[in-house]
């Protein structure tokens, strides 16, 4: 600790993303980057816009992708926020809208990020326990609170609510901001986009990331009333007024209208997964039902660490989180075909050598 830090900073818990190891050949699971590319047509875009008019700033309202995002989800663009990924329009939700008196709600197992927001905004939270198998019940969300927020699909199970249950929950809770964070929401689960129109405490937020296959462009982007857009803008606009380039405006806008690329993919992650699980349950392993790119799974006979660990010598990495109640978990993004055939050939040679059971 720095005598020259400001007080709050030693408190910090910091979040710990997924490793990006520097090591040829690998075969990488465990950051749930989609295994496709880009769209060709995105990367062109890009590409024409590395010209001389990188010298200029780019547009800090990134209208022409507030455009195509709004007429893709049906909305209005002043019902639509961008920013630098899918984590700072998330960081700019907390300041802007959760700090109350109240605690915001989300769940016990859920995305690592939102208690480091609650940590920097210095946000009182309840974390509200899944059900059996991991399942998230909204009437267990039906308390006082500042706000609610949960993934759907959640991370890192990969289970997603429905829909209804979602209206039921924003029913339940008229006064309070409902965010439901939609970063995997196109591998299977229902959006709560169309719900935006019908209440003014929903925000709906989602990533180029994932199902677009932009992870290293850095674009996400939400959706609601335009009273909580506002709210969003006010932050943004005290903190950068350009979050995003001109390559990602761009990109990400040519992504959008590249319809018929982003079903393929996405439907070609989505029949991995049910080949996948198929493989794995042949295997022994115990899978929770999945609506993500990812599964997260466990071997009732082996430990997590050792197998992750043996499956890192054979050159393929997956995630674990050392955390009470998922420390026999493992998250394994889906890959393509041919990574997956060599993970499930991984994993019988570790589990061959790696017999003793859990205790």
């Amino acid at each position: 600790m720095s005598r020259f830090w400001s007080p709050l900073i030693a408190t910090l818990s910091p979040y710990v993303p997924g490793e990006q190891p520097k090591i040829a050949n690998l075969v990488k699971l465990n950051t749930n980057e989609n295994p496709y590319g880009p769209s060709p047509k995105a990367l062109a875009a890009i590409g024409a816009a590395v010209d001389d008019g990188l010298r200029l700033y780019p547009d800090p309202d990134a209208s022409a992708l507030k455009q195509v995002l709004a007429k893709y989800h049906g909305v209005q663009p002043n019902q639509v926020f961008v920013g630098n990924g899918s984590d700072e329009v998330l960081a700019f939700i907390f300041q802007a809208l959760f700090q109350h008196d109240a605690p915001i709600l989300f769940p016990d197992v859920t995305y690592s990020f939102y208690p480091v927001y609650c940590g920097l905004y210095q946000i009182a939270y309840r974390t509200v326990p899944l059900r059996a198998g991991f399942a998230l019940a909204v009437e267990d969300y039906q308390r006082l609170n500042g706000g609610i927020i949960f993934p759907n699909p959640n991370a890192p199970t990969g289970r997603a609510v429905a829909r209804d249950e979602i209206e039921r929950l924003l029913q339940a809770n008229p006064d309070s901001v409902v965010v439901v964070d939609e970063a995997y929401v196109d591998f299977g689960a229902q959006s709560a986009m169309g719900l935006v129109e019908c209440y003014p405490n929903l925000l709906v937020t989602q990533t180029l990331s994932k199902s677009r296959s932009l992870a290293g462009l850095r674009v996400g982007f939400a959706v609601g009333h335009a009273d909580l857009i506002e709210a969003l803008i006010r932050v943004k606009d005290s903190f950068n007024s350009y979050p995003l380039d001109r390559l990602a405006i761009v990109g990400a806008a040519a992504a959008y209208e590249d319809e018929p690329y982003f079903q393929h993919t996405r439907q070609a992650v989505i029949d991995s997964r049910t080949a996948l699980v198929a493989q794995m349950d042949a295997l022994g392993f115990e899978t929770v039902p999945s609506a993500a790119n990812f599964i997260f799974t466990r071997h009732p006979a082996h430990d997590a660490v050792i197998v992750a660990a043996g499956l890192r010598a054979q050159g393929v990495i997956v995630r674990h989180f050392n955390k009470p109640g998922i420390d026999q978990y493992l998250r394994i993004t889906i890959g393509t075909v041919e990574q997956n055939h060599a993970l499930i050939a991984a994993l019988s040679a570790v589990l061959a050598v790696t017999a003793a059971p859990l205790a």
